[in-house]
């Protein structure tokens, strides 16, 4: 890296998702006051309400609702000019 440009916290953290307790460790520099143990090393922790293995769109658990019938109003309306 080069020196100078980086903040002096910049060190390894563990996120974790509170939805289903995944944690995945990566380089931050967050504030955090609280510390978890994976594997013998102790890590800040930072907690997390959602993230990619608990967001309905990464799952493949979204859905998509069409209320009133938008596409079909669209469709209506746009057909008549063809």
């Amino acid at each position: 890296m080069k020196t100078g440009i980086h903040p002096e916290t910049y060190r390894l953290v563990a996120f974790k998702d509170m939805s289903n307790d995944q944690v995945f460790i990566t380089r931050s520099c967050a504030n955090t006051k609280e510390t978890i143990e994976i594997d013998g090393v102790t890590y800040p922790v930072v907690k997390l309400e959602i993230s990619n293995t608990s967001h309905p769109f990464y799952t493949g658990k979204m859905k998509l609702v069409d209320t009133a019938g938008r596409v079909d109003k669209f469709y209506q309306r746009y057909a008549k000019r063809k």
